[in-house]
């Protein structure tokens, strides 16, 4: 950190992904959690007093808590565009959970509302910082893993029909989609950040396990603008659930990383000493203990917009970034709605 001084920051949310956002601010060297809402105000004061913060039951009460310069948003995701907005014309800095929103047209709103009010905002896509990421994508950009052909993201997790009958926005398309927006889209900005902009894709959807709006099943072929072909496949239907893999194989390696962590990576000899150097330092994300591993990585990400904040700069995930993802998502849902090839 080069802050030299706090940065005060509010959170809205405080469900399921908001005490993790305050357990992880609690961490960061010049930033200091001011205050939360919710619109259950039960939930506020719990988290609030956990915490020993104010409690709001609106977002129009917490900007006026004195000392809030940065908004972290953990509400459905059909609301981040339209609540992120709100904050950019009060004149805060933005942080919403992913996605960006459900709708492009209010993620492109809210990017420009950022852009108009000269406010930092930035995407939660914690898994770019996590160390087996780092690892690839530093070896990537080396080009030491020769002629990149093919990937594969797959996220077979499991929810319970329970997990959606909690909320009533939960399955729905508007306010939170399925499982490639909800749980699939970390994996679709990895692919993204590690292997550039897609071309196309043709995907196909079911929803065949819950009871509810959205898919539980996808799966997508892609074309990648560089040449490389992949595949993805995002489930909350697979029981028990596995860990999420990213599989990237080229002419000189292959290699794959699971929950962040490097699983295999097997290379040409004749290649091995410039990956070893491009490699040097970084842990493995298992060092970092997998209990602690989403906390971490969050940390890590609020970290830098407390930077971006400070310095002047723009954060290492930008609005930009959340909405790339979210239009692969969307174009994957036309795919599978009309059975073409979507270009993107």
């Amino acid at each position: 950190m080069s802050t030299t001084r706090s940065v005060g920051i509010g959170l809205v949310g405080c469900g399921t992904i908001g005490p993790l956002h305050a357990r992880a601010i609690r961490g960061i060297e010049g930033a200091e959690l001011v205050a939360v809402c919710d619109i259950r105000k039960e939930r506020a004061e719990a988290l609030g007093a956990e915490h020993q913060v104010q409690a709001c039951a609106s977002l129009e009460e917490l900007l006026g808590v004195p000392g809030v310069d940065l908004v972290s948003v953990c509400t459905p995701s059909g609301t981040h565009g339209e609540l992120g907005t709100e904050i950019a014309e009060a004149g805060r800095h933005v942080i919403v959970e992913k996605p960006i929103d459900t709708n492009a047209d209010a993620a492109e709103a809210l990017i420009k509302a950022c852009d108009r009010a000269g406010v930092v905002l930035s995407v939660i896509s914690q898994h770019r910082f996590d160390p087996g990421v780092q690892r690839l994508k530093a070896a990537l950009d080396a080009d030491a893993l020769g002629k990149i052909l093919l990937a594969e993201g797959r996220v077979w997790w499991y929810r319970s029909q329970a997990y959606y009958d909690q909320d009533s926005w939960r399955g729905t398309y508007a306010q939170d989609g399925g499982a490639l927006m909800n749980q699939g889209i970390h994996t679709v900005d990895l692919l993204l950040h590690l292997l550039g902009p897609v071309r196309s894709l043709f995907a196909r959807a079911t929803t065949a396990a819950h009871d509810m709006e959205a898919e539980d099943l996808l799966v997508a072929n892609i074309a990648f603008a560089s040449g490389v072909l992949g595949v993805l496949s995002a489930t909350t239907a697979s029981f028990p659930g596995a860990p999420e893999t990213v599989a990237v194989s080229g002419t000189a390696a292959n290699v794959v990383l699971e929950a962040g962590s490097v699983r295999n990576w097997d290379q040409d000899e004749q290649l091995l000493g410039k990956a070893t150097e491009v490699a040097s330092g970084v842990l493995s994300s298992a060092a970092l203990g997998s209990r602690n591993l989403g906390e971490t990585a969050h940390r890590l990400q609020l970290a830098d917009v407390v930077d971006a904040i400070v310095e002047d700069r723009s954060p290492a995930i930008r609005g930009e970034d959340g909405l790339a993802a979210l239009n692969f998502v969307l174009a994957a849902y036309e795919s599978a709605r009309s059975g073409t090839d979507i270009a993107l």
